[in-house]
């Protein structure tokens, strides 16, 4: 036998965990999907307007003022006022800048984030004018691909919009966000992996139907914690928003850019936040099913027909709570500090996490080794040298961290004198860390100098 017919076929490894089939598509005609993506469009339209407002209340609330009160009931038609304002303003472009790429940027940005949506089961099966359908627009075997792609297309309207603004900050804005998306669509693209794994599918609708008895928030609990992470830094969201740091860059990628222009870059960020909180619902906390709880009442009757919009929707929602907390709690972090935590600990461990996963599906489904009996119970035998492996190789990479870390402070130590005298240059300096300061009676005489030569400089 060869090796190649040896080896396990990769349909059959992503088959073995999930006996769910796809989501039905044979009653939906052409004229049905269009009105399924005019609900979708509508869906994310009307969506955008109250999480808008509903991030200015909540922050307004969290700072201790009302936040928007005057434009309709509560401010609930603030939005709407900021969007006419947006339509009416006058649209200024830079000389300098390249007229086609400058206009093309921002509807890259507006309409790649439409797509995303296209895959994501908002419910299970209802019943639209007479036909059966999955309330789904599309789905494919490699669905959570496509998401992927489309947020890399994404990210050629930041960086055009940057380039073609014909400024420097907006390309200094441009460059540092690409480097940041790229760099956490990596981590996000290796955290999905283990839903893969446990699904046996990336079909979404696939994914969905494998969570009816668990979650796999709970199995992949590590790969959610990563994706969180990188749906923040994806977004462009405080605390990660350092596209647009207006400390260093006065605004970032869309500096030159106002009235609709600008407009788009808004919408698409907030579209953004609920194809990534959609795509989280969906691969981590069963999409459209019910709580637990919940979905066990009258033999699962809130699990069907229209009531998945309603769960989505609330699940949705608790994530646009998060990225709002984390705004109005927490201030932006430094690009090298984003970057090496993005590189140095995300990748890295979400690559050991997916490897950990994978032997384990593969330990159970009778793949790999045979079983060891500890206490009376029976364990894989390469699960167990596995995890072995992975905790000595933890110890032995966080001794040498350790290492590393106090040879850097002994170094940053030695390179410092020990005694500094405050007044040296003229004004009080405070020690560093490590230092101590001069005695008094040494440091006086420096001060009454420097107090007489002002004394004679006056006379």
């Amino acid at each position: 036998m060869s090796t190649v017919s040896a080896l396990p076929d990769l349909a059959a490894l992503l088959a073995a965990g999930t006996d769910n089939p796809r989501a039905d598509f044979s009653d939906t005609p052409v004229w049905l999907s269009l009105v399924k993506a005019a609900i979708i469009f509508v869906y994310l339209l009307i969506s955008t307007l109250i999480v808008i407002w509903f991030e200015r209340r909540v922050i307004g609330r969290m700072q201790q003022r009302p936040g928007p009160n005057r434009n309709g009931p509560f401010g609930l038609l603030q939005t709407l006022a900021d969007g006419m304002k947006s339509m009416l303003k006058e649209d200024v472009r830079p000389k300098a800048a390249d007229a086609f790429v400058f206009t093309l940027a921002p509807l890259i940005t507006a309409t790649m984030c439409f797509v995303s949506f296209s895959i994501m089961p908002l419910a299970g099966e209802v019943s639209m004018f007479g036909h059966r359908t999955p309330f789904q627009l599309t789905d494919t075997p490699v669905a959570v691909l496509l998401v992927l792609a489309v947020a890399g297309v994404g990210i050629y309207g930041v960086v055009l919009a940057g380039w073609s603004s014909g400024s420097t900050y907006p390309l200094m804005g441009g460059l540092r966000s690409s480097a940041q998306m790229i760099s956490y669509e990596i981590a996000m693209g290796l955290s999905l992996v283990a839903v893969f794994l446990y699904a046996g599918s990336m079909s979404t609708s696939q994914i969905v139907g494998a969570q009816q008895d668990l979650w796999f928030v709970i199995p992949a609990f590590f790969s959610f914690f990563v994706y969180v992470i990188t749906m923040v830094g994806e977004t462009n969201r405080l605390p990660f928003d350092l596209a647009e740091g207006e400390g260093e860059l006065t605004g970032g990628f869309h500096t030159e850019y106002g009235a609709m222009r600008f407009a788009m870059f808004f919408l698409g960020e907030y579209i953004n936040m609920f194809s990534v909180a959609a795509l989280a619902t969906t691969m981590f906390l069963g999409g459209y099913q019910a709580p637990p709880g919940i979905a066990a009442i009258g033999d699962g009757m809130f699990n069907e027909g229209w009531w998945g919009i309603l769960w989505f929707t609330v699940k949705l929602w608790m994530f646009m709570f998060v990225f709002v907390w984390l705004r109005g709690s927490l201030p932006r972090v430094r690009y090298d500090q984003f970057m090496r935590f993005g590189w140095k600990f995300l990748i890295p461990s979400t690559l050991a996490w997916v490897v950990l996963v994978a032997f384990f599906r593969a330990a159970r489904n009778g793949w790999l080794g045979g079983t060891v009996d500890v206490a009376g119970r029976s364990f894989p035998a390469i699960s167990l040298a596995l995890v072995g492996i992975i905790a000595v190789g933890a110890l032995v990479a966080g001794w040498m961290w350790d290492t590393r870390a106090e040879r850097r402070e002994a170094a940053a130590r030695a390179g410092a004198p020990d005694e500094v005298d405050p007044y040296a240059g003229g004004h009080p300096v405070p020690p560093l860390p490590g230092q101590r300061l001069r005695e008094p009676s040494l440091a006086a005489p420096a001060l009454s100098s420097t107090a007489e030569t002002k004394e004679a400089s006056r006379g």
